[in-house]
């Protein structure tokens, strides 16, 4: 039998010289079987190579090398990856890393598409009212109860029409590469989730909203699709049609009635609420947006049953979280922890215990310092100076780039990705930059107008993105006030 080795090949593993390294091992080791896989996560280790799981075996991985490779085939490697993943509870990222992204066979070897049967065996009610049993929340940022986002849809579908699915994979927040590595290494359990999500719903039309720069999610989602086509798992009578339409790119993109407005043809600016999509969305139908790890979830909670989901987590934020760790750490990439870890505990899994402070949340969160390490992340997780879970990206950051330039960039960025469209976030963001600079040459004024900027941002910016842009100014102030000059 043909040795098989696992080339991660991700866009990540790819920008660090995977695709390279791959073309020598296929020279070098002409009877070993190379599979390009996604990543693992283990973003630290990349360009890599890996055995496939065997039984309960320790994981082994080396450099994606010629000697690398040989020293797996002999039986050895480095067992530093096993305790990486050992250290998570790895459900939505099992299959990453370890299957071919492009064979629809493999994904179902390792159980692709048995959650969906379950589904279909049941009629969408009492597939819904699974969903609200496991207690799923969106893992987008909001954690807004799943089942009620689709309750809603069903609710005003009787007046607007069906239902239609959109997917938020736009993931435009710098720092965060979750949903992108999982279109990359497993796009059947999207998919998957997908057409759970379509049939609870009753939506015939499925959009999938794939961030104009993530071309290899884009192209692995396709990829998916065509092949759930072929066996007739998606279109004509067996399911709904799903489409991927990609976004121009931009932080706002992110935001659900961007969306919309950018699927249908318009500008990518926010619209007014109410209407909620759920009423009134894409083309004025019933329209439930939810978010790549969120459908990812679905899966296995109809494969294994409510009561399994919620063995991990919290009460009130059950299950696992990815979160997207980079800056300061020995080993950066994406961990999968239940809900209620504490961010300590993630940082030392990534190496980054020396850290001074996490910004948590993105440029819409905040900066936390060593010493709320201890706070535990789930939907609740609302730091009162600023600092939120969000869609889960964490910074660290130690003493060679101090808060005072962290709060810099930050605030920098969300000046220059407003839309424009409302004026408190247009005028407000930039002149937070500039009081931000008089504040540390020691302005007297430039603290009071800083307080006034925050507080008409937050009432009266039209869309999330402009209400939590101040996060990162009021969490420094609070928390850091000595090192930005306060």
């Amino acid at each position: 039998m043909t040795p098989r080795l696992n080339l991660r090949c991700g866009s990540m593993d790819r920008a660090v010289g995977a695709t390279a390294a791959g073309d020598v091992l296929r020279t070098v080791l002409p009877n070993v079987d190379l599979v390009a896989t996604g990543s693992d996560g283990a973003l630290w280790a990349a360009p890599s190579v890996g055995l496939p799981p065997a039984g309960k075996a320790p994981l082994r991985a080396a450099p994606a090398t010629a000697d690398g490779a040989a020293t797996l085939l002999d039986g050895g490697g480095d067992a530093t990856l096993g305790a990486y993943l050992k250290a998570q509870t790895r459900r939505v990222t099992s299959r990453c890393g370890h299957i071919d992204p492009g064979s629809l066979e493999e994904a179902r070897e390792a159980g692709a598409y048995v959650g969906l049967k379950q589904a279909l065996s049941m009629s969408p009610a009492e597939v819904v009212a699974v969903v609200e049993n496991s207690g799923l929340r969106g893992r987008g940022g909001a954690y807004f109860p799943v089942h009620l986002k689709w309750r809603s849809a069903l609710e005003a579908s009787t007046r607007n029409g069906e239902p239609i699915l959109v997917v938020n994979a736009e993931e435009g927040e710098p720092g965060v590469f979750k949903d992108r590595l999982l279109m990359e290494s497993d796009p059947h359990r999207l998919l998957e989730g997908i057409l759970i999500a379509a049939y609870a719903i009753g939506a015939g039309s499925v959009y999938v909203y794939v961030n104009g720069l993530a071309r290899l999610s884009a192209e692995r989602v396709e990829q998916a699709i065509t092949r759930a086509q072929a066996v007739g798992l998606v279109g004509g009578d067996a399911g709904p049609s799903v489409e991927v339409r990609r976004g121009a790119g931009g932080y706002v993109c992110g935001e659900e009635t961007v969306i919309l407005e950018s699927i249908e043809g318009w500008r990518a600016v926010p619209r007014l609420r109410p209407p909620f999509p759920t009423e009134h969305g894409l083309w004025g139908r019933p329209t439930v947006i939810n978010n790549v790890e969120t459908l990812c979830n679905l899966p296995e909670i109809l494969r294994f049953g409510a009561l399994w989901f919620r063995e991990v987590g919290t009460e009130e934020g059950p299950g696992t979280k990815l979160i997207s760790l980079s800056g300061a750490v020995e080993r950066p990439g994406l961990i999968e922890v239940p809900m209620g870890t504490p961010i300590q505990q993630i940082l030392a899994i990534g190496g980054g215990v020396g850290a001074h402070g996490v910004v948590a949340g993105g440029p819409s969160g905040g900066l936390l310092p060593a010493r709320k390490f201890d706070i535990a992340i789930g939907p609740g997780m609302m730091d009162p100076a600023g600092a939120v879970l969000g869609s889960g990206g964490m910074v660290a950051f130690d003493d060679r780039f101090p808060a005072v330039e962290v709060l810099q960039v930050e605030t920098a960025y969300n000046a220059s990705e407003s839309c424009g469209k409302c004026t408190p976030c247009r005028e407000g963001s930039g002149r937070l930059v500039e009081a931000l600079a008089r504040l540390r040459t020691g302005d007297a004024t430039a603290r009071r107008d800083i307080d006034e900027l925050v507080s008409v941002m937050q009432v009266a910016s039209l869309c999330g993105l402009g209400q939590m842009a101040p996060g990162p100014v009021t969490s420094a102030l609070a928390d850091f006030p000595e090192l930005i000059g306060a």
